[in-house]
C-alpha cells in the first residue's frame, strides 16, 4: 500500500514500498563513489549529497520517470586514482557541462545517432553492467565477512520470495552496523569545502584528457543508453539530446558550489527498476533522503560499510547486463563491446564499437 498522486495527466507519482526499494537501487551506484571522493578530496560529503538530492527531485519531476542522477564515473575514477587534482576534476566537469549542453540544444546526438547503432549502445550498457559487477566484487572483498553477511541476507530474502526487499534489507543491516560503531549521529551544518575550487585550476592536458574520456562515456551510457533504457522499462520517449541538455545544465549550475560532476546513466535506471521503482516517486523519496542524511546523519554515511554496498552493485550489474542482452539480436557485438569496456574503458569501447558497427553495416550493403 502507498500514496498515488496523478501527475501531468498521463502518469502518477507513487510513494509505496517498491518506490522506496527502487530508490535504494539507485543510491548504491552513488554512495560508494561519493564517500570515497569525500575521503580523498577537499569536497564536502554533505554538499555533494545535497546536490544529488536536489537533482533527483528536479529531474524526476521534469521527466516523470525514475531517472537516475549518478556521479560521472570516469572522472571519479581518475580523481580517486590521484591522476587529477580536485580543481582539475571540477573544471573537467564544467567543460563537460558546456559541451553536453551545447550538444543537446543543437540536437547533435539525434543527428549522429544513426551512425552509432543500437548494438553499440547495448554494448555500452553491457559494459556498464560488467563494470558495476567488477566494482562490486572489488569493494566487497575489502571486508569479506560483511560482504558475506550481505550475500546471506540477499539469498534469504530471495528464497522467501521478496526480491525487491533485498536492497533495503542490506541497507538496514549496514546502517545498524555503522550506527553501532559511531552511536547516534548528530545534525551537521554543511561545510563550504569544495566551493569555487574549479576557479583555482588551470586548463591542463590531464583536465582535457579526463573530460574527453568522460564525454565518450556520457554520450554512450548516460545519454544514448539511458534514453533506450527509459523506453524499454517505462515506455517513455526521452531523447538522448534532452538528457544531454539536462546533464549539461545541472553541472553548470551545481559544480561551482561544491557538487560532484553528475550525469544520468543506465546503471542507476537499472538499479531503480530492478528493485521496484516505476514512477518518479522513487526520485522524490531518494532526493529527500539524500538531503536529510546530509543534514542529520552524514556521519552514518561516512561510516557505512561499503563492502555491503558492493553486493548490491553486483545485483544491479547483473540486471543491466541481462537487459542489454535480452533487448538485442547482435549478441557478439554487444558482448564484445562490453568486455572491451571492462578491460580497457567505456570511452574506447564506444568509439571502437561505432567503427565496427559501421563496417558491418557497409558489408551488409555490398
Amino acid at each position: 500500500m502507498g500514496i498515488s498522486v496523478p501527475y501531468r495527466g498521463y502518469t502518477t507519482i507513487d510513494f509505496a514500498r517498491d518506490e522506496a526499494t527502487g530508490a535504494i537501487g539507485d543510491s548504491v551506484t552513488v554512495l560508494p563513489f561519493v564517500v570515497a571522493v569525500a575521503v580523498l578530496t577537499d569536497l564536502s560529503l554533505s554538499m555533494m549529497l545535497i546536490w544529488f538530492g536536489v537533482f533527483q527531485i528536479v529531474w524526476g519531476l521534469v521527466y516523470g520517470v525514475p531517472i537516475s542522477v549518478e556521479p560521472m564515473k570516469a572522472l571519479a575514477a581518475l580523481i580517486l586514482a590521484g591522476t587529477i587534482t580536485t580543481g582539475e576534476f571540477l573544471l573537467a566537469g564544467i567543460l563537460l557541462g558546456v559541451v553536453l549542453l551545447g550538444m543537446g540544444m543543437t540536437d547533435t546526438l539525434g543527428r549522429v545517432g544513426q551512425y552509432i547503432g543500437s548494438p553499440v549502445v547495448r554494448g555500452i550498457q553491457f559494459g556498464v553492467g560488467l563494470v558495476l559487477i567488477e566494482s562490486g566484487l572489488r569493494i566487497g572483498v575489502a571486508d569479506p565477512r560483511l560482504a558475506g553477511l550481505a550475500v546471506g541476507a540477499v539469498l534469504l530474502v530471495i528464497i522467501l520470495g521478496y526480491w525487491n526487499l533485498s536492497a533495503i534489507v542490506v541497507l538496514v543491516l549496514g546502517g545498524l552496523i555503522a550506527g553501532f560503531e559511531i552511536g547516534i549521529p548528530s545534525p551537521t551544518i554543511p561545510t563550504t569545502d569544495g566551493m569555487f575550487l574549479a576557479s583555482t585550476a588551470s586548463l591542463t592536458l590531464p583536465t582535457i584528457e579526463a573530460a574527453v574520456a568522460q564525454l565518450a562515456m556520457s554520450v554512450g551510457n548516460a545519454a544514448l543508453a539511458a534514453s533506450i533504457l527509459l523506453s524499454d522499462y517505462f515506455d517513455r520517449d526521452i531523447s538522448a539530446d534532452t538528457l544531454s541538455t539536462s546533464m549539461g545544465a545541472m553541472n553548470l549550475v551545481a559544480l561551482p558550489f561544491g557538487a560532484l560532476p553528475m550525469c544520468h546513466g543506465s546503471g542507476g535506471i537499472a538499479g531503480k527498476y530492478a528493485f521496484g521503482a516505476r514512477t518518479a516517486g522513487a526520485n522524490v523519496i531518494l532526493g529527500v533522503g539524500y538531503i536529510t542524511i546530509a543534514l542529520v546523519a552524514v556521519e552514518l554515511v561516512a561510516a557505512y560499510p561499503v563492502s555491503m554496498l558492493g553486493v548490491i552493485l553486483v545485483l544491479i550489474g547483473l540486471q543491466l547486463g541481462r537487459t542489454s542482452i535480452e533487448q538485442s539480436q547482435a549478441y557478439p557485438l554487444v558482448i564484445g563491446i562490453g568486455i572491451l569496456g571492462l578491460v580497457v574503458n567505456l570511452g574506447v569501447a564506444f568509439l571502437i564499437g561505432i567503427l565496427l558497427y559501421l563496417c558491418l553495416q557497409h558489408r551488409e550493403k555490398e
